[in-house]
């Protein structure tokens, strides 16, 4: 495989506006059939992330058209709870689900706001998801879920915080950390309970765009590592079945 490094850390800069994305971006885009007017979602601030994602189903074979990162392109998958969800990024091949991604951030100044939804937004979008496969809504191979997390570092996120006075005591591991501390917590403890099969979680802001990797086990090469690895596992079982030209798409591009 050939995303590399770099490409992750100019889809975290791109993310902040800092520099323009690549033109190989624009260009994985177009050729999922996502055109660059296309909104991955209001603001378009994921695009780099998901066209880093796209690249890699492209170069493994993957039919443009099964590669889905724009609303337009029906991003809904079935749900068990409700009738389906939205996710950020969907890899699709005959009646497997070869990969669902869901793309998520947190912003300051008031951490606090929006922590614990973002929290319930990943638990429940795999726990959906999963308990749909049980009940045979995916005949395929096992659905694969990846989970990207993006946290705005600054003095908010980094400071620790006092869990509230409640009813009964909060577990012991939560005690004087931060937001950030706490979100890593989170991710080790969803891919623990196998609720996603890969995550990418970190640390970044607009005036520091250069991505940090808290926890070793939820950094980028762990992240990259999982998904070649289920490409890896579904090429072994014949998908995809035929390959598409990847020279006219990569081959221009220094």
């Amino acid at each position: 495989m050939t995303v590399s490094r770099q490409d992750f850390e100019d889809a975290i800069a791109a993310y902040w506006g800092v520099k323009r994305a690549q033109n190989e971006q624009s260009t994985i885009k177009a050729a999922v059939g996502a055109g660059t007017a296309g909104s991955v979602r209001g603001g378009k601030h994921f695009d780099s992330i998901a066209a880093l994602l796209a690249k890699f189903f492209l170069e493994a074979g993957y039919p443009p058209e099964s590669i889905r990162i724009t609303k337009s392109q029906r991003l809904e998958l079935p749900g068990y709870y409700r009738p389906q969800k939205q996710w950020d990024v969907v890899v699709t091949y005959e009646n497997t689900l070869v990969a669902a991604f869901e793309m998520k951030a947190l912003g300051g100044p008031s951490f606090g706001n929006n922590y614990n939804n973002r929290v319930e937004e990943a638990l429940g979008s795999a726990v959906d998801l999963r308990r749909a496969a049980l009940a045979d809504l995916y005949p395929g191979e096992k659905p694969w879920l990846g989970y990207f997390f993006i946290m705005q570092d600054e003095e908010g996120s980094r400071r620790p915080v006092k869990p509230a006075d409640g009813a009964l005591p909060v577990e012991g591991i939560w005690h004087g950390k931060s937001y950030q501390e706490r979100f890593g917590i989170f991710c080790q403890r969803l891919m623990a309970e196998q609720l996603y099969d890969a995550v990418c979680y970190v640390t970044s802001s607009a005036s520091d765009p250069k991505p940090t990797e808290p926890v070793d086990s939820l950094d980028w090469r762990h992240f990259s590592a999982a998904i070649n690895a289920r490409i890896t596992y579904l090429q072994e079982l014949g998908l995809p079945k035929a390959s598409w030209p990847l020279a006219p798409l990569f081959g221009d591009l220094s």
